[in-house]
């Protein structure tokens, strides 16, 4: 069986073929196929308990910011729920 760590890695590897895809504004068929398998992949990790979820949404925040630049500004939870309900 793989380390942690390794897989981690394999998923960041993903994530930033994904990413830069996105913004390279690559066809809805390569994204789909790229979405999903990050997603796919992320899934595994968390149902057998490899991974948390709190420890996925870092990878992908710190992936996305290191592909796409610092968000423009941080949500609090409680905003983003705000922003949900409405």
């Amino acid at each position: 069986m793989r380390r942690k760590s390794e897989m981690l890695a394999e998923l960041k590897q993903m994530l930033n073929e994904a990413l830069r895809a996105q913004s390279a504004g690559e066809s809805y068929t390569k994204l789909a196929k790229a979405q999903g398998a990050v997603d796919g992949y992320m899934r595994a990790l968390l149902d057998s308990g490899v991974a948390t979820k709190q420890e996925l949404l870092e990878l992908v925040a710190s992936e996305r910011a290191r592909v796409n630049g610092p968000a423009t500004r941080e949500m609090l939870l409680e905003t983003a729920a705000e922003i949900a309900a409405a």
